[in-house]
């Protein structure tokens, strides 16, 4: 199954940690937390990646096609241009589209214009700024198990986030955008959708995902929530980017199993 990663917003809210770089870009350790997200998915058996890229899309590229000189030692014999990588990863079977979705798309542009690469399979879908300890294999598995058109993880974090109200079988009845205060379960991505979804996202610049299409599901009742209560963490400011570089310094990210 294919894992889609938007990762083209702007992330001003982080911009006191690194302006020079997309968000997905800023490092956890030495690794971008793009990396950590796509090393969570390979652990759980999913290693097919699409990025939807936008601002600074080029940095992304840059690091993928660099990719074993960024994260292996090297070593360069200069007389005959051979050069020599150390530190054997375990990415050799990973497949990364790099999709440019534009500068100025908003969420639910970007996830129609990659429809070609997913074609008419299930795919996974997240954010390239949010990671967690999730059961990735369980949300497939719940997934599977009502046969709706999308998934969304409910997590139980900060009220500034979009709260959701489910039923007894996990079927979604509202979807709030980022309420005043909130109580319950909120949307913490790790996302899986059918391709239905795509009737709900026509191709426009303008379209958030997270509001008219979520909304829509929601009243059609094909919106289901997997409930996570682990960890899950985001990064848009420079505490929650302390916060993460703390756990992963002190060998105590939860994320790394």
């Amino acid at each position: 199954m294919k894992v889609v990663i938007l990762a083209g917003g702007f992330g001003t809210r982080i911009r006191d940690v690194a302006d020079d770089i997309p968000k997905p870009m800023i490092p956890i350790g030495p690794y971008p937390i793009l990396w950590h997200i796509m090393k969570l998915y390979a652990r759980h058996g999913f290693n097919e990646f699409i990025i939807c890229l936008g601002y600074k899309g080029k940095v992304i590229k840059d690091f993928f096609l660099n990719y074993e000189a960024y994260t292996r030692d090297i070593t360069i014999k200069f007389g005959s241009g051979e050069v020599i990588y150390h530190n054997d990863h375990d990415e050799s079977d990973w497949k990364v589209t790099l999709a440019d979705t534009g500068l100025h798309t908003m969420t639910g542009g970007r996830i129609a214009r990659i429809q070609k690469y997913v074609q008419d399979q299930d795919f996974m879908l997240t954010y390239g700024d949010g990671i967690s300890d999730i059961d990735l294999n369980a949300l497939l598995d719940f997934h599977k198990s009502h046969g709706k058109t999308l998934t969304v993880t409910g997590v139980r974090p900060p009220g500034r986030f979009g709260e959701m109200v489910g039923d007894e079988n996990n079927q979604i009845l509202e979807f709030n955008e980022k309420p005043q205060a909130t109580e319950g379960r909120i949307s913490g991505g790790f996302f899986i959708a059918n391709p239905e979804i795509f009737n709900y996202l026509p191709d426009e610049e303008s379209l958030v995902f997270e509001q008219e299409p979520m909304r829509n599901l929601v009243a059609k009742g094909e919106l289901m929530m997997y409930k996570h209560d682990g960890f899950w963490q985001p990064m848009d400011t420079h505490r929650e980017y302390r916060l993460l570089n703390s756990l992963y310094e002190k060998g105590n990210a939860p994320w790394i199993k």
